[in-house]
C-alpha cells in the first residue's frame, strides 16, 4: 500500500528530546505510526512519552528496536552527520526535516550514498505519509489526508498540504504523499518517486508540485515520456519570480532559462502531463484528468 512508509514502518526520531523533534514525534505517534525509538547523544536511558526508549546512538537503537525508518530533527551543523549515522546503522528509509544544511555538507552526503540502497527524503522537507496505513513520518498535518489511490510528490511543503487538502475535499484519497524538499541538492528526486509510484499497484495517478530553479522537473518529464504509465497533473510555482532572486527555498532561484516555470511546464506538457494553471486549481484539474 503506497510507497516508502506503511504498517511495517518502525520509526526512530533523531533529536527526539528537542522541542521540534519531540512535538512532531508525538504527532507521528498519535497518527498511528509505530514509534519505537529516539536518539539524542547523552540522553540514553531516558524515555519519551513514557514508553519510547531514547538511545545515545542510532546503531544501538536499531540493534535494540529493529527500527527501519529515521526521522531527523537535528540542527544544521550536525544534520549531515546524523544522516550518515542512520545510513551506517542500516536504516533504508530516512527523512531529514532540517532546513539550512550547508550545500557542501549535502554534497558530501550524496557521495556517501552512492551505491547504497537508501531512500533519503530531504533535507528541508515535510517528510511522507501513507494515509491508508496510518504511517506518518514528518511534519505533514495528518488530519487533511484521506486513504486512497493518488500519489502526491512535491518540492514545496506548504503546496503539498494545499494539494492534499483540495484532493481530500473532492473525495480523492491519497496512496502516499511525499515532500522531497526544496534545497539545491537533496536526496531522492522526482524521478525516484515517480518510479516508485509507477511500480505501486495501489497508485492510480499522481499530482506533482514543482517550482522554479534547477532542472528537476525537466528530468521528470524525460522519465514520464519514456516510462511513466499513469495519469498525471503538475503545478509549477514561481511564474512571476524575477531572475536571480531566491524565492523561499534555497533551490528556488532562476539561474538560467531552463530554471523558469514556463520552461518546466513546456517540458511536462510535451510528456503528456496536464498543467495546473494555478494553486487553487490543483484538485479540480486532477479530477478532470482522472475523468
Amino acid at each position: 500500500m503506497g510507497i516508502l512508509v506503511d504498517e511495517n514502518t518502525r520509526l526512530l526520531v533523531q533529536g527526539i528530546t528537542g522541542r521540534e523533534g519531540g512535538f512532531h514525534a508525538m504527532r507521528c505517534k498519535e497518527y498511528g505510526t509505530n514509534l519505537v525509538a529516539g536518539v539524542t547523544p547523552g540522553r540514553g536511558g531516558q524515555t519519551f512519552d513514557d514508553d519510547v526508549p531514547v538511545f545515545d546512538t542510532v546503531e544501538e537503537a536499531v540493534e535494540k528496536t529493529q527500527a527501519n525508518c529515521a526521522l531527523i530533527f537535528v540542527p544544521p551543523p550536525f544534520a549531515a552527520d546524523a544522516i550518515v549515522e542512520a545510513v551506517a546503522a542500516g536504516i533504508p528509509t530516512i527523512a531529514c526535516i532540517t532546513e539550512g544544511i550547508p550545500v557542501k555538507d549535502t554534497i558530501m552526503v550524496k557521495r556517501y550514498l552512492r551505491g547504497k540502497s537508501v531512500d533519503l527524503i530531504g533535507p528541508n522537507c515535510p517528510g511522507m505519509i501513507t494515509p491508508g496505513a496510518r504511517a506518518k513520518v514528518g511534519i505533514m498535518p495528518g488530519n487533511i489526508h484521506a486513504p486512497g489511490r493518488i500519489g502526491v510528490v512535491s518540492r514545496s511543503g506548504t503546496l503539498t498540504y494545499e494539494a492534499v487538502g483540495q484532493l481530500t475535499a473532492l473525495g480523492i484519497g491519497q496512496s502516499t504523499c511525499v515532500g522531497i524538499g526544496g534545497d539545491p541538492v537533496n536526496g531522492s528526486s522526482f524521478v525516484d518517486m515517480l518510479r516508485m509510484f509507477n511500480d505501486d499497484s495501489d497508485t492510480d495517478g499522481v499530482v506533482m508540485i514543482g517550482e522554479i530553479g534547477g532542472t528537476k522537473e525537466q528530468e521528470a518529464a524525460e522519465y514520464i515520456k519514456s516510462e511513466f504509465r499513469k495519469p498525471m497533473a503538475a503545478f509549477i510555482a514561481g511564474r512571476s519570480a524575477p531572475p536571480g532572486k531566491r524565492m523561499g527555498h534555497a533551490g528556488a532561484v532562476i539561474t538560467g532559462r531552463a530554471a523558469r516555470a514556463e520552461e518546466k511546464e513546456k517540458a511536462l506538457a510535451a510528456a503528456g502531463v496536464a498543467i495546473i494553471p494555478g494553486p487553487g486549481d490543483i484538485g479540480r484539474t486532477f479530477q478532470e484528468v482522472m475523468a
